[in-house]
């Protein structure tokens, strides 16, 4: 067997131990691709390794000795799948590796906001507490999880695993059939349901089409008063400036968002203008608890590995 050319792209963006395939390969790492270094550091490759870096259909059509494209993740927008499929070309993404991490810090969110946590952290900064006449200072209104609603939107792994961590608090748990959905299923509730009865709304969908701002003013104005909104999906779910209208007027009582519709935010973002105390923005980082980020590299050289052997898995 010849030794196959394997070309790593955003290494950086990997966990940061060494791929050792059992196959004959050299092996060519980048730690980041900038897109005008694409078309140059993936010429000659049989086997393409990529987590965000775009491999458009001019890329593919100039290399049709490409064999795999591996994703060091679960979304595939930043590759051409018709392209590749209509080339023969094997895309495989990393599926499941984060539930546990993605659904911790989404209920991390919607907990610190329903005890509006950043709001009390700046209170005791500010001083707050230490000229209290009491032994206690109360500030933003602090409310239990217990008994309160949860709208999942996205019934995949990440939304179930949350779903279940929910009810251990005792929370009331629906899932949002799709916006504008001619039929609810079995087990949902309308979107419309959804959004006027949640506490807290989680969004754990794909971004497309159908979903892109799906949460807008509108929305935002039939939400209950105080409910929190929580994205740990995609940016671009939400309209962030009719978020940051609801918040500062008071129409909800929180939101925490670990997406951005850019990534990095390098033009700004209303969000991050925004500096409100029931506002918490993380940086696109819920995916990568120590554990699944190993997971994550496991799946990925083990996709490799097995598309190698002939019996490829986690194909898109």
């Amino acid at each position: 067997m010849n030794p196959l050319k394997v070309v790593v792209l955003d290494r950086d963006t990997i966990v940061k131990r060494p791929f050792s395939f059992s196959f004959p390969h050299e092996l060519i790492e980048y730690g980041a691709t900038l897109p005008e270094e694409t078309a140059d550091r993936i010429a000659g490759a049989d086997i393409v390794i990529s987590n965000k870096v775009v491999i458009n259909a001019g890329h593919i059509a100039a290399n049709p000795q490409h064999k795999l494209i591996a994703l060091a993740a679960t979304g595939t927008n930043n590759v051409d799948t018709a392209a590749a499929k209509a080339a023969g070309i094997t895309v495989c993404n990393v599926r499941a590796y984060g539930n546990e991490s993605v659904a911790e810090h989404a209920f991390m969110l919607m907990i610190a906001l329903m005890r509006n946590l950043p709001a009390y952290q700046r209170d005791v900064a500010a001083g707050l507490w230490e000229k209290s006449p009491f032994f206690c200072h109360f500030g933003a209104p602090m409310r239990d999880l217990n008994g309160k609603t949860l709208a999942v939107l996205g019934r995949g792994n990440i939304g179930e695993t949350l779903a279940d961590y929910a009810r251990a608090f005792k929370m009331n748990v629906v899932f949002a059939e799709h916006k504008n959905a001619a039929a609810v299923r079995e087990g949902y509730v309308s979107f419309d349901e959804a959004v006027k009865t949640a506490d807290v709304l989680s969004l754990h969908c794909p971004l497309n089409d159908e979903t892109r701002n799906m949460i807008g003013e509108a929305e935002l104005q039939n939400m209950k008063a105080g409910a929190i909104i929580v994205n740990c999906g995609r940016g671009g779910l939400v309209d962030e400036n009719a978020l940051v209208a609801a918040l500062k007027y008071g129409k909800i009582g929180g939101a925490g968002f670990d997406v951005l519709t850019e990534e990095p935010p390098r033009n700004g973002n209303p969000l991050l203008k925004a500096r409100l105390p029931n506002l918490i923005i993380t940086p696109h980082m819920a995916w990568g608890s120590e554990e699944a980020s190993n997971r994550l590299f496991e799946i990925l050289a083990e996709n490799v590995e097995k598309f190698v052997e002939g019996s490829p898995q986690n194909v898109v």
